[in-house]
């Protein structure tokens, strides 16, 4: 219900089963966990060790951001099979087999001494596990347990991978620092494996599969509240991939979707040479990432929330363009001061990955989201692979990232004006509108 209070909802079987509170919010908790480590030693974490290993094995700006362009084609490839593992196997299997392969590679990491070693353990061990397990995971197990409440609670989910990188990212910078990029690595390793194995056990797939409805809804017949049409809360219908696939929506979704992530992901690819180009320390510019981390975390969690009540497309569509101004200010800023403003503006920029991946479920159903995502990811990975190598190369020629922003800039408003005409694709033929639920 559309602003209702949980509490004043009447006693129903679901609230009972969760102990006072639905199983769905537990079902998110565990998630934040499990994205703080993944998000916090994995993405941001690349950043913190961009320049330690660039030093270590003698390499150019564009050859370590191959490193992380090279997994994200792998996760392209791989995307539609990790899906359909996700979907067949479900969360819990796909993420304690995967977390105990990643940690394993981030401790043979360590003892990797040329660009080629690295290259085969960070491809075929690190990237690959955890691009089948953690990636699709937690949101696939948050879409399947919410419809209504479904842009807060991916939005709380992928949060924290934001909380995982203010705190690991400086955690990071310091181990570097006193221990050692490969015994930083190490405890990475270790660190994975002990908290993301466990907390992966509480997922459950479905609500179904507890006897419980999504979003905690009792099973009497829905209040004429529930009824209540708008935008944001239509009715779901579950898409074949096939029928999917043959949508024009699906496909303006996967380029919106490239121009976002491959911006987001290479900006914090490059964000401490970044922020070193602009005059600061590493050290410095590690903790600035860490502070952009944790800005974005209530920044995710609004946006979330006014998803679930305004068009989750318009809110992308503007904060797209909010990006391309944020670059624009930090391509003229001079001073620390206004390097602090891009930080606070960007973080809201970086909030909005919750409604992208809303919108999967929105458009196309529960029950081959993590499916549909994975064949998405053939479309929008090209960017995270092409664009941290061109801005490395870039900067190699340039010693700048002028050329680089200004990119940045076209993507962004290119993204404004992609999210801005989607629009939700019609029901399948094979579905009546008596048959739509």
């Amino acid at each position: 219900m559309k602003g209702s209070n949980p509490s004043n909802m009447p006693p129903s079987t679901n609230e009972k089963k969760g102990g006072g509170i639905f199983y769905g919010w537990w079902i998110v908790a565990a998630t934040c966990v499990v994205n703080a480590i993944g998000g916090g030693v994995y993405f941001y974490g690349f950043s913190v060790f961009f320049l330690p290993i660039k030093q270590a094995l003698n390499l150019s700006s564009a050859s370590t951001s191959l490193i992380f362009s090279l997994s994200r084609a792998e996760g392209a490839v791989e995307g539609p099979l990790a899906g359909y593992l996700i979907d067949r196997y479900g969360p819990r299997r796909m993420l304690t087999v995967g977390s105990l392969i990643v940690a394993v590679g981030y401790i043979l990491l360590s003892r990797v001494n040329s660009f080629a070693t690295f290259l085969i353990v960070y491809l075929g061990i690190v990237s690959l596990a955890f691009n089948a397990a953690f990636s699709g995971s937690t949101m696939a197990v948050v879409n399947n347990w919410f419809i209504r409440r479904k842009g807060l609670a991916m939005a709380i989910s992928i949060a924290a991978f934001s909380l995982g990188g203010s705190i690991i990212a400086p955690l990071l910078a310091f181990g570097i620092h006193h221990l050692g990029w490969r015994t930083t690595l190490i405890l990475s390793g270790v660190l994975l494996a002990v908290i993301v194995v466990p907390f992966a056990q509480l997922l459950k797939p479905s609500p179904e599969a507890m006897g419980l409805q999504p979003d905690g809804d009792s099973l009497s017949p829905p209040s004429k509240e529930d009824h209540q049409k708008d935008e944001v809360n239509e009715e779901i219908v579950d898409f074949t991939v096939r029928e999917a696939l043959k949508t024009k929506s699906y496909w303006v979704l996967a380029i919106g979707t490239m121009l976002r992530t491959g911006t987001l992901g290479t900006i914090i690819v490059h964000f401490v040479p970044m922020m070193v180009w602009k005059g600061n320390s590493e050290q410095s510019a590690a903790m600035m990432l860490g502070i952009l981390a944790f800005l974005s975390i209530p920044m995710r969690i609004g946006i979330g929330w006014l998803g679930d009540r305004w068009s989750r497309p318009k809110i992308l569509s503007a904060g797209m363009a909010l990006g391309a101004i944020s670059l624009f200010w930090l391509q003229n800023a001079q001073g620390l001061k206004e390097i602090w403003i891009f930080i606070c503006v960007f973080a809201i920029v970086e909030g909005l990955s919750a409604l992208n991946w809303a919108l999967v479920g929105d458009y196309f159903g529960r029950k081959r989201f993590a499916t549909l995502r994975g064949f998405l990811s053939l479309v929008y990975s090209w960017g995270m692979i092409i664009m941290p190598v061109l801005a490395g190369y870039i900067f190699d020629r340039t010693d700048s990232y002028t050329i680089v922003i200004w990119i940045f800039i076209g993507m962004y408003v290119a993204g404004t004006l992609i999210f801005a005409l989607i629009q939700k694709p019609k029901p399948p033929i094979r579905l009546s509108p008596g048959l739509v639920n």
